[in-house]
């Protein structure tokens, strides 16, 4: 275990600690307004890693694109991705709606059971695939890059970067060559960034703490143990699937990446992870291009933490409300999620929407959102942790399968400069 990584630890434990203690000595008007000023320094936190995605993701991915100057390699690439994307979602899906039967999660729930017409607030519009499909499209790149928009940036870098490695020849080598030199800039700025995630986590978990309190984990106590228990068994499922391409390769990437997927875990926030994760898989072995292409692409297809909830999370209202769903209503929406699910990229609290969304297909009260709404953080760390391992997986497996994965490096201290070496062994 590296020094940050300690850190990260031993901040999320002070995190807990002092939000507890603010909840437990102060009123709850007191506590939320304390609990604002852990806000302000999560958000700023986060607000740096938004900062750097977009220059990081279109930098990584045009020189990788440039490099290759294939169209049909982008093509066999993406085809894999896709298809490894869509095994793992189907798989997260069944095993969710599994062990929701198994499980019973909503049955005898314990508390008070919002009005069945009360509306969650949620924009389950947003939700369909006219609209996902226009959005997927960048009417401009800059707006794209502003907003963050993950799936059109990538759209707009594969374009860019076929062009660019088609004409590398010409003049537009310079080009293609100063592109690829902002790389390790931008992961030397990534180092700078990361520095503050001690801090990130522990406002991040102190603030949610003093909110909410951890008494509201007893009273979801069955519904979150038996969430968390089925995570478990999609990691087992997951690494089981990865052991079949990497053979031991599986469980020395699930040792890399622990850093990446602690700071989502302790963040709830998959962007918080991504610098980490991609600096990670490069130090791993993994071919530059595959990983900026693939990772970007998982982000938005491939979250089997938010997968897996949705189906749990639906059969959960179900149970609360006792509304019986034959076998075949649930195989229905299994199948309804997994379409579903592929436009949540760029929804806020997308996994809710989602849910909100399919709920009333099955004659289910959206009221039920309200069910959870109160810790969804808490299960969105779980999601978040689970949407980091799986695309690390997706992304090394497809690196497998490209002949694009080297040896792993030795794992560095954190007085070396992984900036450096990463640029230099590129």
């Amino acid at each position: 275990m590296n020094k940050q990584t300690t850190q990260i630890i031993v901040a999320m434990l002070l995190g807990i600690l002092t939000g507890y203690l603010c909840n437990a000595s102060l009123s709850p008007a007191d506590a939320k307004t304390v609990a604002g000023y852990f806000v302000i320094v999560t958000d700023i936190f986060l607000r740096l890693i938004k900062m750097i995605l977009a220059p990081l993701i279109f930098s990584t991915l045009v020189a990788g694109m440039a490099g290759m100057g294939d169209a049909k390699a982008v093509g066999r690439i993406g085809g894999k991705a896709v298809g490894w994307f869509l095994m793992a979602s189907f798989a997260s899906l069944f095993i969710g709606l599994v062990f929701a039967n198994l499980l019973q999660p909503g049955a005898n729930v314990g508390v008070p059971l919002p009005e069945a017409t009360a509306s969650a607030g949620l924009k389950t519009a947003s939700l369909n695939l006219k609209d996902f499909l226009i959005h997927v499209f960048p009417r401009n790149i800059f707006e794209a890059m502003a907003n963050n928009e993950i799936l059109q940036i990538l759209v707009f870098s594969l374009f860019f970067g076929l062009a660019l490695g088609q004409l590398r020849d010409t003049k537009a080598g310079l080009l293609a060559q100063a592109i690829e030199e902002v790389v390790p800039v931008m992961l030397r700025v990534t180092d700078y960034v990361m520095r503050f995630a001690p801090i990130g986590v522990f406002a991040a978990v102190a603030n949610v703490v003093a909110t909410q309190g951890l008494g509201v984990l007893l009273v979801y106590g069955k519904f979150m143990g038996g969430f968390y228990v089925t995570l478990a068994v999609l990691w087992l499922a997951l690494i089981g699937a990865g052991f079949v391409v990497l053979k031991g390769d599986v469980f020395r990437l699930f040792m890399a990446v622990r850093q990446p997927m602690l700071l989502g875990f302790s963040t709830a926030s998959s962007e918080s992870a991504y610098p980490r994760l991609m600096e990670t898989l490069k130090k791993f072995g993994v071919n530059e291009r595959v990983i900026g292409f693939v990772l970007p692409l998982g982000y938005s297809f491939n979250l089997d933490g938010s997968m897996i909830y949705t189906t749990f999370a639906s059969l959960f209202i179900a149970q609360a409300f006792n509304i019986p769903l034959s076998l075949d209503q649930q195989i229905l929406m299994l199948l309804v999620l997994m379409v579903s699910s592929k436009g949540i990229a760029g929804v806020p609290r997308s996994s809710l929407v989602v849910v909100a969304a399919v709920l009333p297909m099955f004659n289910l009260p959206e009221a039920g959102i309200l069910l959870i709404l109160g810790i969804d953080h808490f299960l969105d760390m779980g999601r978040t942790v689970t949407n980091v391992l799986g695309n690390a997986i997706a992304t090394t497996v497809v690196a497998k399968w490209e002949n694009a994965l080297g040896a792993e490096e030795e794992d560095e201290d954190d007085s070396s400069d992984p900036v450096l070496a990463a640029a230099v062994a590129k």
